[in-house]
């Protein structure tokens, strides 16, 4: 009886950790900017070649290869992108985000935004 308790309860605590793991963190706001043609073709933090045509982004934390939902603020208009890239260093910001995924929220001209970031996934 006693190894079923310890059975149970160490199956229970792997349940409790593993769904921790994999819970998206709670949404974030925050100032959004944006990167392209100066960095095209330049290596990126996690050494990929940087494309401003690609869904990408620079998070100051956030693991290479999560997916995160960024939506605008100002006109509700989201993307999903994939980071893949270190900053922003500059303008407390929180996100930098790729030509391509600042054309989809249309802050291309604006420079900045205001956003929210939900974490959706990791790559393992």
């Amino acid at each position: 009886m006693r190894k079923l308790l310890h059975l149970f309860l160490a199956l229970a605590i792997f349940m409790l950790v593993a769904s921790c793991a994999t819970t998206p963190k709670p949404e974030t706001t925050g100032l959004a900017s944006w990167y392209g043609h100066a960095f095209h073709g330049r290596r990126t933090a996690n050494g990929e070649r940087f494309d401003m045509h690609e869904l990408t982004a620079a998070h100051r934390t956030l693991p290479f290869g999560t997916r995160v939902r960024v939506t605008s603020l100002t006109n509700q208009k989201s993307v999903i992108v994939r980071i893949n890239d270190r900053g922003p260093f500059a303008n407390d910001c929180i996100i930098d985000l790729s030509y391509a995924a600042a054309k989809r929220l249309d802050l291309v001209s604006k420079g900045h935004d205001q956003v929210s970031i939900a974490r959706l996934s990791s790559e393992k």
